[in-house]
């Protein structure tokens, strides 16, 4: 598979590393990134973007993962914008989402359903529009958004409403998540509510998502892999630096090989990001299991190879590998998705 860089990937891809090396964080930080095109790379022609396809989405999130940086384009553009594409008639609010000036994001799973949509939360037709009653946790992104999109069921089966957040009867507890995001338990009393679609608005979107997130671990582990073997090379035992012991030389080998296992199976389910929904749900949930795999191990490996060093607060190395779990977890971790993967096969 040829997985090199056209001339404007590459120039995209270096004005994103300059800049997130310049100013890794902060609050106008997508608004920074929305003016060099990042907004814009992740979403198609048709939603105001000049790409949108799966390389386009796994540059940018690969850049976004090497840098730590906490920028809403998962939960903000890729899903809330994706889906407001996807319904229709939200053309200003789309682009208020890619460069920065709104926020937005889903509230789909709800207390005690783990990774599964949520069936408890119920849309009400009211006349002449909706209202919602339910409780939605955890909404990550949902602390500020400024629209939530919301799955329910209505009486014809499950689909999508768009909320405002500051609407009537709705509350929101926020609270960190491990990767140092937001999240939020939402719960809506009665709210009004503008129905978008059926539920299946939301299947593109989440695999563009869900790929961002494989992308952006292997962004992190190339990051982590970096410092660990910065370390290794500069941390001297016996006299000689502790990288030159085998033992050591022969782990962090085993962490590259599934960091460039990991790197493949995005650019597979990158490549596959448009085909059918059957081919590309499996290579969905094989690239959620080789990633999750990896970035679990290179977090754990990463961490012992440090020694002390590696559980201190202030050392750059935790947040890296917290945001390494947390993209784990995100859609459905490594054993969620192998069983997912082996029921796709058997159905073949």
């Amino acid at each position: 598979m040829d997985i090199s860089l056209t001339e404007e990937r590459r120039m995209l891809q270096d004005s994103l590393r300059r800049t997130l090396a310049r100013e890794p964080s902060g609050p106008g930080l997508w608004s920074t990134l929305a003016e060099l095109g990042a907004g814009a790379a992740v979403l198609p022609e048709d939603a105001g973007g000049f790409g949108g396809t799966g390389a386009d989405i796994a540059l940018v999130a690969t850049e976004l993962g090497r840098a730590g940086a906490g920028v809403p384009m998962i939960d903000s553009v890729l899903l809330g914008a994706g889906v407001l594409h996807a319904a229709g008639g939200y053309s200003d609010l789309v682009e208020a989402l890619a460069n920065g000036t709104a926020r937005a994001a889903v509230a789909d799973l709800e207390p005690g359903r783990r990774y599964d949509s949520g069936a408890d939360c119920r849309a009400r037709e009211t006349g002449d529009h909706w209202q919602l009653t339910g409780r939605k946790s955890p909404v990550v992104g949902g602390a500020d958004a400024d629209w939530l999109i919301v799955t329910a069921q209505g009486a014809d089966g499950p689909g999508l409403w768009l909320v405002q957040a500051d609407a009537p009867g709705l509350s929101r507890r926020p609270y960190p998540l491990m990767d140092g995001s937001e999240g939020a338990d939402i719960e809506f009393a009665s709210t009004p509510a503008r129905w978008l679609g059926g539920a299946t608005l939301l299947d593109r979107p989440i695999a563009a998502a869900t790929l961002a997130v494989c992308a952006d671990a292997v962004g992190t582990m190339d990051r982590v892999l970096e410092m660990t073997a910065e370390y290794l090379r500069t941390r001297k035992q016996f006299g000689q630096p502790i990288g030159k012991f085998q033992a050591l030389a022969h782990r962090m080998a085993d962490l590259l090989i599934e960091a460039e296992q990991a790197r493949s199976a995005v650019a597979n389910l990158a490549e596959h990001l448009d085909a059918a929904p059957a081919v590309r749900m499996r290579y969905l949930s094989a690239a959620k299991v080789t990633v999750g795999e990896a970035a679990v191990l290179v977090a754990e490996e990463s961490i012992q190879m440090h020694g002390g060093i590696g559980l201190t607060q202030e050392y750059g190395l935790g947040p890296l590998v917290r945001r390494l779990l947390a993209a784990d977890a995100r859609f459905g971790d490594a054993d969620y998705h192998l069983e997912r993967f082996a029921r796709l096969s058997q159905s073949d």
